[in-house]
């Protein structure tokens, strides 16, 4: 009888950069099901777990999926549910880290790349957000799920935005967010870190917390946010960067809300929160 190939023998490794190569995976039952879940708005970038993709990369965890960008150093985007389930009261860990589970021989950016480089190191899932258990607060610290973010941004509208989130959730609701940035500003950490010159936000309120997808008509409210990364801000008010879900697939040339039929997407696409 033949030995089995697990995590640990020297030939899971070369399966698995096979199977990257042409765009399979060795994904758990569990990280299967969690891809599921946080994008079940659906990939706006139809990002894909290649190594070809690099600049495109998906990355499903069980707190969250996200794509990243090689080159940039950042995620692209990061999408994720939030219901009660995910709430509790496990303190903030600040376990800031590189992201062990990228290709092998890919730069790993490291918190220290944003020293004294006048940024924050800005959450796209918030810590806030995942606060059940202290693995699923300190699957947030990971660099994968970190953008270079101006303190007023990140300290001001941006936090206020996630704190109001949390108030829905705290009055009954079900959100799904997904979260990026746009644009370049000049490189951080020796060129290997490139802050987005916007970030963005999308927020789907749902009012029934067991339906998903299938409970979202023409009435479901959405929010959505176009925030500019950068000092003087002149408020702390998330809702005067609101815009249209539109407005945001021109400046990003992603298909958001893709998971849900032509004809919903176009209405609640055009849409402004109220």
């Amino acid at each position: 009888m033949g030995s089995q190939i697990t995590r640990s023998h020297p030939w899971f490794a070369i399966l698995a950069s096979l199977l990257l190569l042409v765009g399979c995976s060795l994904f758990s039952p569990d990280l299967e099901k969690s891809t599921i879940d946080h994008l079940a708005l659906g990939n706006p970038s139809q990002a894909r777990v290649v190594l070809a993709n690099a600049n495109n990369y998906l990355m499903s965890k069980p707190q969250y999926v996200l794509s990243y960008n090689r080159r940039k150093g950042i995620p692209n985007w990061v999408s994720w549910q939030l219901d009660q389930t995910w709430l509790g009261e496990i303190e903030r860990g600040n376990h800031f880290r590189v992201d062990a589970s990228l290709p092998v021989n890919w730069y790993k950016v490291d918190p220290r790349d944003y020293t004294r480089s006048g940024y924050d190191r800005g959450h796209l899932i918030p810590s806030g957000d995942r606060t059940n258990t202290p693995t699923n607060n300190s699957a947030t610290f990971v660099m994968t799920n970190i953008v270079p973010q101006a303190p007023d941004n990140n300290r001001g509208p941006w936090l206020e935005l996630e704190k109001y989130c949390r108030n829905l959730v705290d009055k009954g609701k079900e959100l799904f967010i997904i979260a990026g940035g746009y644009g370049e500003k000049p490189a951080i950490g020796k060129g290997k870190v490139i802050p987005p010159e916007h970030l963005w936000k999308i927020v789907v309120v749902m009012d029934e917390t067991d339906l998903g997808v299938k409970g979202i008509s023409p009435n479901t409210r959405t929010i959505a946010v176009d925030m500019p990364n950068q000092q003087g801000l002149l408020t702390t008010n998330w809702r005067q960067y609101q815009v249209s879900i539109d407005y945001l697939e021109k400046n990003t040339g992603y298909n958001f809300l893709s998971n849900l039929p032509e004809s919903l997407q176009e209405i609640l696409e055009k849409s402004r929160d109220r």
